[in-house]
């Protein structure tokens, strides 16, 4: 089972090209429900990074939905079941990196699909899609 993976942050240059890509992929209406955002490290001077999720062996928001709406995937990572999802948040509030997203339309999370599509758009090699779950 392949997973996102972030190789390098330095490389990014907050194109948000994974962005655009993602929010094809997903369907949804516009790039702020992106599973993957480019953001500030701080200023200009210190760069940029990638909230994506990274893929956890273990995912802390699964095991804070009370719905089972989020279910641990194979390998790492997380399945999304909308119809089961209440809206409540607990999930975007577990996750460790920030990386559970939310559509205020929908009131409902935004959440990578490790589907890759994001790395196959990324021209400066930040992002890849690999086999192995990473540490959270």
């Amino acid at each position: 089972m392949a997973l996102l993976k972030v190789v390098d942050v330095e490389r990014c240059v907050g194109c948000q090209l994974c962005m655009f890509a993602c929010q094809r992929r997903l369907g949804l209406g516009g790039v702020m429900q992106a599973a993957i955002y480019p953001r500030s490290r701080g200023g200009l001077s210190r760069g940029l990074t990638v909230v994506v999720c990274r893929g956890c062996k273990d995912p802390s928001c699964a095991s804070v939905c009370p719905t089972q709406a989020l279910k641990p995937r194979k390998g790492g990572g997380i399945i999304f079941l909308p119809q089961r999802c209440i809206g409540c948040g607990f999930c975007q509030e577990a996750c460790p990196l920030g990386a559970i997203f939310w559509d205020n339309e929908n009131n409902k999370p935004v959440v990578c699909i490790h589907c890759g599509t994001c790395a196959s758009y990324c021209p400066h090699g930040v992002l890849s899609w690999e086999k192995e779950a990473q540490e959270c």
